[in-house]
């Protein structure tokens, strides 16, 4: 179940490439890293529970701020909460 949200969630960011801005290509590049580890990691685990997958990505990303400017957060953030209200 999880992998099937990983499938989803990173096809509707490629879905969004060819009318994405940069700062939109560089939000789902960044995000897809995160996404995939998360559910890599409960998948490991045999985690199914949809919000603790959503849990592990937030914490990855909060995990990862100063990897970003202030600026580039506000940008991964936006995209990352529209796209798990999608699920």
């Amino acid at each position: 179940m999880i992998i099937e949200l990983e499938e989803r969630l990173l096809e509707t960011i490629d879905m969004t490439v060819e009318k994405a801005s940069d700062d939109e290509l560089f939000a789902g590049g960044y995000l897809r890293g995160h996404i995939s580890l998360s559910a890599a990691d409960c998948e490991q685990e045999e985690i199914q529970d949809i919000a603790i997958f959503k849990q592990r990505i937030q914490s990855s990303l909060d995990a990862a701020r100063n990897e970003l400017t202030p600026a580039d957060q506000v940008i991964v953030a936006a995209m990352w909460q529209k796209l798990s209200h999608s699920i």
